[in-house]
């Protein structure tokens, strides 16, 4: 028989040392946008952030590294001028689709 595993025991998954090239990191930000969740996109941009250097990014955002962090924790609904500054930073843009090609 084998031993049943809780999701509560699983080591937290921190993607930031997956995100080390322009190409993974779009690729991140284009699944977590089809989420259509605020504070998972900000969870995801501070992923991002960790992985470039927050300090670096917030400085380029020009953000406070305070500011930074507050602005992209998971519970957070960060602005849309702070979202553009930060993909800005980061090497990115946001791109709208069409829904239905």
């Amino acid at each position: 028989m084998t031993k049943r595993i809780k999701a509560k025991d699983l080591p937290e998954f921190d993607a930031a040392p997956y995100l080390d090239n322009e190409k993974a990191i779009a690729a991140y930000l284009t699944d977590i946008l089809e989420e259509n969740d605020p504070g998972l996109l900000a969870a995801a941009l501070g992923d991002i952030a960790r992985a470039r250097g927050m300090t670096e990014i917030a400085k380029s955002a020009g953000i406070t590294r305070e500011a930074l962090y507050k602005a992209l924790r998971a519970d957070s609904a960060p602005r849309f001028d702070t979202v553009s500054r930060v993909c800005e930073a980061l090497g990115v843009r946001l791109v709208a689709q069409p829904l239905h090609p």
